[in-house]
């Protein structure tokens, strides 16, 4: 067999480098899946869309034997203390949320007002 010049050698291993790029996203994809699936079996509708990512990331990014043994650690929440993806954070004080006076009409902006005015 004649020896191949670098430039067919590269050729080549561009081309194996990419079908091993290719089996690589097949098979993450098909583990996702798998994890997916036993999501679907857990009441993950208790969390917020937000809480569940967070969670997951943060689980993640510190690993999974981490993450369990610190979760295990943590006492049962009760399960009336669920939260709703709808609620506003006003609604955690019992009303609307409070806002400020509005600023006089003579200042447009808090550095606007005759007191901030630089003497010349």
């Amino acid at each position: 067999m004649p020896k191949m010049t670098d430039r067919e050698r590269l050729a080549k291993i561009e081309a194996d480098r990419r079908k091993l790029d290719e089996e690589a996203d097949t098979v993450r994809q098909s583990l996702r899946a798998h994890y997916a699936a036993h999501i679907s079996q857990i009441a993950v509708e208790q969390l917020s869309e937000r809480e569940f990512r967070d969670l997951l990331t943060h689980a993640i990014r510190v690993g999974g034997a981490a993450a369990v043994t610190a979760l295990k650690a943590l006492p049962i929440a009760a399960a009336t203390t669920q939260t709703s993806p709808e609620r506003r954070p006003s609604d955690e004080h019992g009303g609307a949320a409070r806002r400020r006076p509005a600023l006089p009409s003579s200042a447009a902006s808090p550095g606007d007002g005759a007191g901030s005015r630089l003497a010349p």
